[in-house]
């Protein structure tokens, strides 16, 4: 058991990847010596306690497995290279947004919804560069002596009517200035059950479900209202606090959903047009969070997770060789998981392939 100890959490590894991978860079090291393949084998326990758990699963390691294998310098160059890439222009954020897009929607055709939505955001992007462009050309055109900055988030509140796309950035997530809207314990209690199931939060720690609900603001609407319109773009997820909505498709009535439900997730992703019109049924009220603060606070806490993961492994004495941009690769990997207090996490005897780290 762990006495005194503030520490409370754990980052987990697979072992036989980490073999793997230490393995990889001994030989991109010794190659020009001598081609005997080194190994690596260790053996780890954990005290039993109650831990919050960070884990690097087999098959997302393998990606960092794969940037490493490589024994030229002028490939490593290459790699640098690349990762520079991804992290100029947010590829990776971007592919993920894709397949939880893709995973919402489980279109039978995925390809054919794959296209389509890189085409929605080639058009966002373009409608970007026609707008500073010109922007440009008037300025010049009035002579001014430099244009002012643009603001991505901005630009994309104005423009409406299509596939909002924004592409968020490491300087939009620090300007974030946190809201805080008042909530009870049983608000906050009903919408913790709300978004208990739904694909865009759980995935979420506690601290970035508190700030989401702390964002949320109050809706209010009378029997007979529409609240959200079929074609309109979307801007806002909503739970429901009190009284029921009824849902039409094409005019036609589908479901009705009462206290504890929710609708209008996609808003969260992109502005796609709404698929069908809300109304309401009863009084209601309703608890909301804009697409904006959604993408914030998870992008803020995303890098703030990132920074401290990367420390963590800098610590780690068998990914000494693991250069910085490696080892953030493998800390955006990481994994939150929870222990109760008294919960076996490794077992003596039993076959081992995990590595564990303590975080918290």
């Amino acid at each position: 058991m762990l006495v005194g100890c503030v520490w409370k959490a754990v980052l987990r590894f697979r072992a036989d990847a980490l073999t793997s991978l230490t393995s990889r860079y001994q030989e991109r090291r010794e190659s020009s010596r001598r081609k005997q393949q080194r190994t690596v084998s260790i053996i780890v326990s954990t005290p039993e306690s109650s831990f919050r758990i960070s884990c690097i699963k087999r098959y997302l390691y393998s990606s960092a497995k794969m940037a490493t294998s490589s024994p030229s310098l002028e490939e490593d160059e290459s790699l640098r290279g690349c990762e520079v890439f991804v992290q100029k222009y947010n590829i990776q954020q971007i592919l993920k947004e894709c397949i939880v897009n893709l995973c919402i929607a489980k279109p039978e055709r995925p390809m054919k919804f794959l296209r389509e939505h890189f085409e929605k955001l080639e058009k966002e992007e373009s409608k970007q560069f026609l707008a500073r462009q010109k922007s440009n050309s008037q300025s010049d055109s009035h002579d001014e002596i430099s244009p002012p900055p643009l603001n991505p988030v901005v630009k994309a509140r104005r423009r409406r009517g299509g596939v909002s796309a924004e592409v968020y950035t490491e300087e939009d997530a620090v300007s974030y200035v946190r809201k805080v809207i008042p909530k009870d314990y049983k608000t906050m209690t009903a919408l913790a059950k709300a978004i208990s199931k739904n694909v865009l939060f759980v995935h979420l720690d506690d601290n970035e479900r508190s700030d989401i609900f702390d964002a949320m603001f109050p809706v209010t609407h009378i029997a007979g209202e529409t609240v959200i319109q079929q074609g309109d773009e979307g801007d806002n997820f909503y739970v429901i606090d009190q009284g029921e909505v009824d849902v039409y498709v094409n005019g036609e009535w589908v479901t009705s959903i009462g206290e504890g439900g929710s609708f209008g997730e996609l808003a969260l992703i992109y502005g796609t047009p709404r698929a069908a019109t809300v109304k309401a049924k009863t009084d209601l009220k309703l608890w909301g969070i804009d697409r904006d603060s959604y993408r914030r606070i998870l992008m803020g806490s995303t890098l703030r997770k990132r920074k401290m993961y990367e420390e963590f492994l800098s610590k780690v004495s068998i990914l000494e060789s693991l250069e910085k941009w490696e080892r953030l690769t493998v800390a955006d990997a990481l994994e939150p998981v929870q222990f109760e207090d008294g919960e076996k996490i490794v077992v003596q005897g039993e076959p081992g392939d995990d590595f564990f780290i303590i975080t918290e």
